[in-house]
C-alpha cells in the first residue's frame, strides 16, 4: 500500500485518522477529496476494513452503493480507493495517547515509538461488545460463553464451530445474524432471549434471521444462570417484569453447550476520555457539532465511536461529514462566525447527534436520533420554544432503527443562539 512504513515522528501531518475501518477510510478519503494533502491512517489491526472483514453476510451498501454487498466487499471498495491515493497507512499500530495540542503517540513493531504532530485528528476507533462481566449472570466460568462477535470470527475467519446447541442472549443485529449463521452451519439455535419487551435489531434481521428459520424470539426474558463446569451444559432463563426484575416461577432450564452474548456495543472512547473531550452519557460517544467536531478544537469523531449505527452506509455518510469538517478546519482554522444552538430529545427520544448545531450554517443539517421504546402511529415533532419547525407522521418507530430529521437553512434562520432544538415523539 502506498506510503507504508514512511512515518517520521519529526514530520507534521495535516490529518491523522485513528482507525482504518469503514469510518476512518471514508473520512480520510473525503478529506483528501477536499484538498487535504498529508493524511495518515493509523489502524491497530493487521489490515484495513475493521469489523467488516468478518461480516461475510450480505446487506451492506444498499443505501450508499445502491446494491447489496457482503462486509468484505464493502470494505474492499474503500480499501481500493485509499490505495489509489497518497494517503499513508500504518496497520498493526496502536495509538496510546493524544495530547490537547494534537500530538498523537503510537507504537508498532516496525517503528517502535511514534509521535505525530497533527493539524486535525479524526477519531474513528469503532466499538466493542459488552462482555459477560458486565452482566448479572451467576454460574461457573465454563467454556462456551462468548460474545456473538467472537463466535462470528471463529466461524467466518478461523473456520471453527463454537458449539452445536446454541442459546443467544440479546437481540441486537449481530446476535440475530449469528442465529442464522450458526443454523446454516448445522447448529441448533434453541432461542434468542431479549431482556427488553422489544428487539434491539433491525426488523429485516428479525424476519430474515429468525422468522425464516423458525428460531423463537423470547422477549422480556433473560439468562439468570449458566450450568456446567468445564463446558456449558445448559442455562436457566426467566421472564422479567416491566422493571426488569425476575418473575418468580418462570424459571426454565434449557440444555445447550454454547451461550452467545449480543447485549450491546460500547464505543471505544478511552482516547477521547483521556484528553478530556465532553462525552454524551447516553451514546457513550463525544459531544459534537454538525461537522462532527468535538469539544476539543480540531478533533473530530465519526462512526461507531460517536454513536452505534445499525447500517454501515450511515457510518460512511457520517464519516464523510467529519472528513469535510476536518478539511475545512485545516484550511481556515474553523468557522469564526459559528453560533450554536443545542439539541434535546424528549418524549421518547433517547439521544440526538449532533448535540449542537451552527445556526449560521449555509447548508441543511441532519439530526440523527433513536427512540427508547416502540411507537406506532405517532409523529416526530421538531420545535424551538412554542414554534414547530417540522413534523412528520411515522407508522412505527423502534429502538433498533436510527431515525433522522433535516433542519433546512430556512429553519436554521428561525433559531437563535443558545436555543434548545427539541425533538419529541407525539401521538397522532
Amino acid at each position: 500500500m502506498k506510503g507504508r512504513n514512511k512515518v517520521n515522528s519529526t514530520l507534521k501531518y495535516d490529518l491523522v485518522v485513528i482507525g482504518g475501518g469503514p469510518a476512518g477510510m471514508a473520512a480520510a478519503l473525503e478529506a483528501k477529496n477536499n484538498g487535504v494533502e498529508k493524511i495518515i491512517i493509523l489502524e491497530r489491526a493487521e489490515t484495513l476494513g475493521g469489523i467488516l472483514e468478518q461480516c461475510i453476510h450480505t446487506g451492506f451498501g444498499l443505501h450508499y452503493f445502491g446494491e447489496e454487498l457482503s462486509g468484505p466487499e464493502y470494505a474492499h471498495r474503500f480499501i481500493e480507493l485509499v490505495e489509489q491515493t497518497d494517503i499513508e497507512v500504518k496497520t498493526d499500530t496502536m495509538v496510546i495517547s493524544i495530547s490537547k495540542d494534537r500530538i498523537v503517540t503510537a507504537v508498532n513493531k516496525e517503528d517502535g515509538f511514534i509521535q505525530i504532530n497533527a493539524t486535525a485528528i479524526i477519531l474513528a476507533m469503532g466499538c466493542r461488545e459488552r462482555p459477560r462481566g458486565a452482566l448479572d449472570i451467576s454460574g461457573s466460568r465454563a467454556s462456551g460463553v462468548m460474545t456473538a462477535g467472537a463466535a462470528q470470527k471463529f466461524v467466518n475467519i478461523d473456520g471453527y464451530m463454537p458449539g452445536k446447541k446454541i442459546v443467544i442472549l440479546g437481540s441486537g443485529d449481530i446476535g440475530l445474524i449469528m442465529a442464522r449463521r450458526m443454523t446454516l452451519e448445522g447448529a441448533e439455535v434453541k432461542m434468542v432471549c431479549e431482556l427488553m419487551p422489544y428487539s434491539g435489531g433491525l426488523t429485516r434481521n428479525i424476519v430474515q434471521c429468525l422468522d425464516d428459520f423458525g428460531i423463537p424470539l423470547k422477549l422480556s426474558c433473560t439468562v439468570i444462570e449458566v450450568h456446567g463446569n468445564e463446558r456449558v451444559e445448559g442455562i436457566t432463563i426467566a421472564q422479567v417484569d416491566k422493571n426488569r426484575n425476575i418473575i418468580e416461577g418462570t424459571q426454565e432450564f434449557v440444555e445447550c453447550d454454547t451461550l452467545l452474548l449480543s447485549v450491546g456495543l460500547i464505543p471505544e472512547n478511552e482516547l477521547s476520555k483521556q484528553i478530556g473531550i465532553d462525552m454524551d452519557g447516553i451514546t457513550s460517544g463525544p459531544v459534537v457539532n454538525e461537522m462532527r467536531e468535538t469539544s476539543l478544537s480540531g478533533v473530530f469523531a465519526c462512526g461507531n465511536v460517536l454513536q452505534v449505527h445499525d447500517l454501515v452506509d450511515y457510518v460512511t455518510k457520517e464519516s464523510q461529514i467529519a472528513g469535510l469538517g476536518a478539511a475545512k478546519f485545516i484550511a481556515n482554522g474553523g468557522s469564526a462566525d459559528a453560533k450554536y444552538a443545542f439539541t434535546k430529545g424528549i418524549n421518547g427520544v433517547r439521544y440526538i447527534v449532533p448535540q449542537r448545531v451552527n445556526i449560521n450554517s449555509t447548508e441543511e443539517i441532519k439530526l440523527y436520533f433513536r427512540v427508547g421504546d416502540v411507537y406506532k402511529n405517532s409523529k416526530v415533532v421538531v420545535s424551538v420554544g412554542d414554534e414547530v419547525l417540522y413534523e412528520k407522521r411515522k407508522q412505527k418507530l423502534a429502538p433498533g432503527e436510527m431515525e433522522n430529521v433535516t433542519l433546512t437553512v430556512e429553519m436554521l434562520g428561525k433559531i437563535k443562539e443558545n436555543d434548545e432544538i427539541i425533538v419529541a415523539i407525539k401521538e397522532r
